[in-house]
């Protein structure tokens, strides 16, 4: 295993749990900001902004921009 392997061992959980933070924060501003908030269609609009955003990180990897970091 890696160095890089075994701190993603350790880190694992603490970044699910920042990801699940971010997602549920954004599901509570959703349901402040609209009256009559239908959860799953938010739900499911935040995700896909969520995934967009991993996507273009995969991206800037791919293209280096994190090489020398």
């Amino acid at each position: 295993m890696t160095p890089q392997e075994k701190e993603m061992e350790m880190m694992k959980s603490e970044i699910t749990k920042e990801i699940r933070g971010i997602f549920k924060t954004n599901m509570k501003i959703f349901d402040w900001d609209i009256p009559e908030n239908d959860d799953r269609k938010s739900a499911e609009l935040i995700i896909n902004v969520m995934q967009e955003a991993i996507d273009g990180l995969k991206k800037e990897i791919s293209d280096g921009t994190y090489d020398q970091y």
